[in-house]
């Protein structure tokens, strides 16, 4: 009874800690709604007419076409400097610029055919989440980060839908992720894997093979045509790699032969969907992210007067109703673009007042479009700001009105065009205000959402402090508060429901669970304190300087300086508790001369405590060694340019020289050979692999087995761009297959640890005159064996040190041999975190292997240290208290060894390229498995770092 009790009040702190972070995450992930109404031909977005509009004419809609067709050439990362021009004749310092001299060309030999722009994306700059912007006009935010490995179609109005509902043909090449977001939309279409970006090749090369014979053909009204080479060679070997300059020039022979097929009624358009880090990542706001580029050319004049000297910087979303109005579509219901108006011209360059007629209609046509939408997205989610409402529809009337003034006044007599350009200034702000408005609120966190799980979550953390202390107690009244809790929370949960509904809100499931575990958290502390003040002992169950750093810690973390610069405060607060627990050992007299420890159970001996002081010295400089050396593995965040990101990090596969590459590669075996050898030394010096146990077997033969598929993982993996073409296929196989392996020996390795945990050896001998009775025959298999066994080992260990000390010397035998019962609990924690490291490593670029050797050291150094300072026998207050000197230490070394492991908390720094190690092709519509293997790369020290904690004990 009193276990399942246990159970379900562990249930029920586990829905406190959920209902705090449902409440925290509802108010921190940005979320809009998506309104599924679409634009049609036949009903115009507002009142008002058409200056030379095309309603009626052949393929018109709401404006005449300007170009019948279009070509869309998206490659994938293509960042503003890619393309921006480069003087002929000097060197280029990177191997990036310059090379797409045919957008260079046509800039200087056509610049009214041709214009270069600065393509300002919005964070996430996800390529799902772009896509979803250049097609609907709107802004995706970061609760969509999550789906690009998994994109779900699109109910928005869009290009896409617009193109189908008009009866235009839409031919598509290129990137799979289309496929998700646009099923059965395409009259052709070729799809090509995206998720491995280790292949630089495939998708460009299959879509050079179908791009040509479709552009000669006559069954497409737009071609779209999406790259991932240059985006993949960034991910893969960074912007500054040679292998780049050859990737963009392929971009650039494409470019050239597509212009020379172009007809002259059809429009390209080349857009980079985001740009990339100096590491070749992306997914989040940093100037070189953001800025993308968009070239758009005619074989006819497109534009009225000569580009500026400095490309014009516009949004992504202004390209949607550009082409909409360009390709003679609706615009899009969602959208908050601004149409590009240089692209609008009436009746040629020679015509000034036409041209600003014909800007003037589409500002206006536009500006009635997101009238429209703001109108009907206000009336369904209610929360946009109703002031700032207010003034853009005053400022849209406003417009409105002159606009149609100036139709009015067209008919009798000339109208200027500075009233026009008057107008289009009127227009134009109401339109950036409306997209400021729309970006404001869709960016805009909730507060008392985020403080209130903040406030639940400490609660809940403060429950578990104190019942931690009070559980022990035989007679706690589990069943008593639980119960109480429990229908206290109920009732809270149906008030506030009935709450919500009174006021004409909806029921949000993560408001009514934290109104839930806030109210029955109340009733149980209430409870709990109404039967007796608790002992400040149970309460504060540690040292107070040390709970003190834990809160301030935790503290810290509310603070945007410390975030960026934790990487270097958290092995500065290791450094300094390292020093402080040998001060503490000198304070207590203890430095020369304490309690002794070792790795493994031993007796104590007067020499062992004199060696203890220069042990923990040695302990203490070995441990500085290692945080020191960790830091040459650290990743500067966007936010510290003056900051350089160890050059460790990058893949082998980005290394250009051979022999550099061998002797990272032979430096990378080393680590792991050193790691095995280690666990095995550790676990053979504490007796730990005589067993016959099949956990015991599966360390002596399982742990090689995977540093060798894990060296040739790494080997295949680095150099299969290198392989003979005979053996592609092999090598191709070989990388998914060999991390595949790995995994499976390591699931099988922890199934049987987790199967017969105990590796202990228990040998009698025949000279025995007591010997020990069990109910069983051979070792002991089970826990209800091992607790017949282990008390009798233990006396028949008294008994002879008893005999030793009383004089008896050798005429006492021992009659008992018990290999590996000191470490019978560490040595299962030890081979379980020995059996993670590995597919955690190969999670990981090769050369972070020499990031977890030094992993491995310190935790075992910080163990040993630790053991130390806190290993007083007589001080322990149970078998398997943890002191929060030891959580303190663990946790600081956690949070270390994350940001020298090449993270940091930010979307660009996030390994993504974890979510495909073993599975190249992608994972089909499920991100449950990418994102467990993204995550297991990201928290790798806080798994293996909290499996040490277990260790302590």
């Amino acid at each position: 009874m009193l276990k399942a009790l246990v159970l379900l009040f562990l249930a029920w702190v586990c829905f406190l800690f959920y209902a705090g972070i449902a409440l925290f995450t509802s108010g921190f992930l940005l979320t809009r709604l998506e309104l599924t109404n679409h634009s049609i031909c036949q009903e115009l977005p507002g009142k008002g007419p058409l200056v030379g509009g095309g309603r009626g004419e052949p393929g018109a809609c709401w404006t005449a076409p300007r170009f019948s067709r279009a070509v869309i050439v998206l490659i994938d990362a293509l960042r503003f400097d890619f393309v921006q021009p480069w003087p002929g004749g000097l060197p280029a310092p990177q191997p990036f610029l310059g090379r797409l001299g045919s957008i260079q060309r046509l800039l200087e030999a056509q610049p009214q055919h041709a214009r270069l722009y600065r393509f300002l994306a919005d964070p996430p700059t996800t390529t799902m989440q772009r896509l979803k912007a250049l097609t609907t006009g709107s802004l995706p935010t970061f609760i969509d980060a999550g789906s690009n490995f998994a994109s779900y179609a699109i109910q928005e109005d869009n290009l896409i839908a617009q193109l189908n509902n008009t009866g235009k043909r839409v031919v598509f090449m290129g990137d799979d992720t289309w496929k998700g977001l646009f099923p059965g939309a395409f009259s052709e279409a070729f799809f090509f894997p995206s998720f491995n970006v280790k292949d630089l090749h495939t998708v460009d090369n299959g879509i050079l093979e179908h791009l040509y014979p479709t552009m000669d053909r006559d069954n497409w009204d737009l071609l779209i045509a999406h790259f991932l080479g240059v985006d993949h060679c960034g991910h893969k070997h960074g912007p500054h790699h040679p292998e780049m300059a050859k990737k963009l020039n392929q971009m650039d022979q494409m470019l050239q032969t597509l212009v020379e097929r172009l007809e002259n009624d059809t429009l390209l358009v080349v857009a980079g969907d985001h740009g990339m880090t100096e590491t070749g990542d992306h997914g989040g706001d940093s100037k070189l992210e953001v800025m993308a580029a968009l070239f758009l050319y005619s074989p006819l004049p497109l534009f009225p007067r000569a580009p500026l000297k400095d490309p014009e910087a516009v949004p992504q979303v202004n390209l949607v109703p550009t082409l909409a109005l360009l390709l003679g579509l609706p615009i899009p219901f969602g959208n908050i673009g601004e149409v590009m108006v240089d692209l609008f011209s009436g009746e040629g360059d020679t015509q000034p007042l036409a041209t600003a007629l014909a800007q003037a209609s589409a500002y206006h046509l536009n500006a009635q479009q997101v009238s429209r939408f703001l109108h009907a997205y206000s009336l369904a989610a209610q929360d946009l700001p109703p002031e700032e409402l207010q003034r853009l529809q005053n400022l849209f009337s406003s417009a409105s009105s002159e606009y149609e003034r100036l139709l009015d006044q067209l008919k009798t007599e000339e109208v200027r065009e500075a009233d026009i350009q008057a107008l289009i200034s009127q227009l134009r702000l109401f339109l950036r205000g409306a997209r400021t408005a729309c970006t404001e609120t869709w960016a805009q966190f909730r507060p008392a959402r985020m403080i209130g799980g903040t406030v639940l979550l400490a609660s809940t953390c403060l429950l578990c402090l104190v019942t931690s202390g009070l559980a022990s107690s035989p007679d706690f009244p589990f069943h008593c508060l639980l119960l109480k809790s429990v229908a206290w929370g109920l009732a809270g949960s149906a008030l506030l429901a009935g709450g919500l509904m009174a006021g004409g809100s909806g029921l949000e499931p993560a408001l009514l669970s934290a109104g839930a575990a806030a109210t029955s958290l109340v009733a149980f502390l209430w409870n709990l304190k109404s039967r007796g003040r608790p002992p400040m002992a149970i309460i504060l169950p540690g040292p107070l300087p040390i709970l003190v750093l834990l809160f301030l810690r935790s503290a810290a973390l509310f603070s945007d300086s410390f975030i960026l610069a934790e990487a270097r405060a958290a092995p500065f607060l290791l450094r300094s508790l390292s020093l402080f627990l040998v001060a503490q050992l000198h304070w207590e007299g203890r430095l020369l001369g304490g309690w002794p420890t070792a790795p493994c159970l031993s007796s104590p001996t007067v020499s062992m405590a004199r060696r203890e002081g220069p042990r923990a010295l040695g302990l203490l400089v070995g441990l500085l060694l290692c945080v020191r050396l960790s830091s040459l593995f650290l990743r500067c965040p966007e936010e510290t340019p003056v900051c350089q990101s160890s050059p460790w990090l990058a893949p082998l596969a980005a290394m250009d020289g051979g022999q550099a590459k061998n002797l990272w590669y032979g430096a990378c075996l080393g680590a792991l050979g050193v790691l095995v050898l280690s666990v095995r030394f550790w676990l053979r010096r504490c007796g730990n692999l005589n067993s016959p146990a099949p956990p015991v077997l599966f360390v002596r033969w399982g742990l090689p087995l995977m540093a060798l598929g894990t060296a040739a993982h790494w080997a295949l993996a680095s150099g299969s761009d290198e392989a003979p073409p005979r053996l592609q296929a092999l090598v191709s196989g070989a990388v998914v297959g060999l991390p595949r392996a790995v995994l499976g020996l390591a699931a099988l390795g922890l199934g049987l640890l987790l199967w017969q945990p105990v590796t202990v050896l228990v040998k009698t001998g025949a000279s025995s005159s007591n010997p020990i009775v069990v109910p069983f025959v051979g070792p002991p298999a089970s826990q209800a064996d091992l607790d017949y066994v282990v008390p009798q080992i233990y006396r028949r260990m008294q008994d002879a040190l008893r005999g030793k000390l009383a004089g008896g010397g050798s005429q006492t035998p021992m009659a008992l041999a018990a290999y590996g019962l000191g470490s019978v609990y560490s040595a299962a924690v030890v081979t379980a975190l020995a059996l993670l490291a590995f597919p955690l490593l190969l999670l990981h670029t090769e050369r972070i292997s020499l990031a977890f050797l030094i992993l491995f050291l310190q935790s075992f150094l910080l163990l040993q240290l630790l053991a130390t300072a806190i290993g007083n026998p007589a001080g322990s207050s149970g078998p398997f208290s943890v002191p929060w000197l030891a959580i303190s230490a663990w946790a600081l070394t956690a949070t270390q060894t994350f940001y020298s492991t090449g993270h940091q908390p930010v979307f660009p720094a996030i390994h993504w390229n974890a979510a495909f190690v073993g599975f190249p092709e992608g994972h089909g519509s499920s991100p449950l498995l990418p994102a467990v293997l993204v995550g297991a790369n990201t928290f790798a020290s806080h798994l293996l770092f909290s499996g040490k904690t277990l260790a302590k004990e």
